[in-house]
């Protein structure tokens, strides 16, 4: 079986190890691709860093971001399964965006309305999957949004910046902040797809963890707080158990 997923994967690694403790298995890094196979179960989970699902070209102005092309798509069609995530990258600015200007419909931008541009991919993603995914050999997964804790006004406490400091966990099953507006838009796109998609959603059961980032603990925590990554073992060991589940599911 071959798995390809958009999604950071050293949780899922780690936990398909602990599975099978003696089982060898080979690394192979390549590109922006990260592939770990296990021989003698025939699995392999391949990482693609394609964050934004669709294109970004290299051309004479510079990295243009490509929103309704995915020629990159071609690649995905030979897994079993299909793992995809990608909201959480199209909040990068600045030295961390990949790409200097966004094109839609032939028009160039200097930039969008991430939302829009977010809903926008999806929409070219959607029809990828309508009109390329054979449904009887691949299973197509969608990871909800994984949300950052920044806004610790979202939970009723109005003397805190961000996470930090965070040691509990908000009880209940409801988020006190609503609804996350990007799972919002990625529901609605999924609704439109003809294919069995999966979402796994991941987003409400995220926001209650405001405790389960780096913070001030993570790579350069003295240089600032992380709010939007999670800590390992944490939060996205749950994710790919609710994975596990929806596999032995289908």
């Amino acid at each position: 079986m071959a798995a390809h997923f958009m999604p950071d994967t050293k949780s899922l690694a780690c936990l398909i190890y602990k599975s099978a403790p003696q089982a060898k298995y080979n690394v192979i890094r390549t590109g922006g691709l990260s592939i770990l196979k296990f021989p003698e179960f025939d699995v392999s989970i391949m990482l693609s860093r394609n964050s934004y699902l669709v294109d970004i070209m290299r051309e004479k102005i510079g990295h243009v971001l490509v929103l309704d092309s995915i020629q990159n798509g071609n690649f995905w069609r030979t897994f079993d399964v299909l793992v995809f995530d990608t909201w959480h990258w199209w909040l990068h600015t600045g030295r961390k965006q990949p790409w200097d200007f966004v094109r839609y419909r032939g028009r160039t931008y200097k930039d969008m309305d991430r939302m829009v541009a977010y809903e926008r991919a999806l929409r070219t993603w959607a029809t990828w999957v309508d009109f390329t995914v054979d449904s009887s050999k691949t299973q197509v997964f969608f990871q909800g949004v994984s949300p950052d804790s920044m806004n610790p006004r979202e939970w009723g406490v109005a003397n805190s910046e961000n996470c930090r400091g965070q040691t509990q966990p908000l009880l209940g099953t409801q988020y006190p902040g609503g609804t996350h507006p990007a799972q919002l838009v990625l529901e609605r796109v999924l609704r439109r797809v003809s294919k069995p998609v999966h979402l796994l959603d991941i987003t409400t059961l995220s926001q209650l963890r405001k405790d389960g980032h780096p913070s001030a603990y993570g790579y350069g925590g003295s240089r600032g707080t992380d709010c939007t990554h999670w800590c390992l073992p944490g939060v996205p060991d749950t994710w790919n158990q609710l994975l596990f589940a929806a596999l032995f599911q289908s």
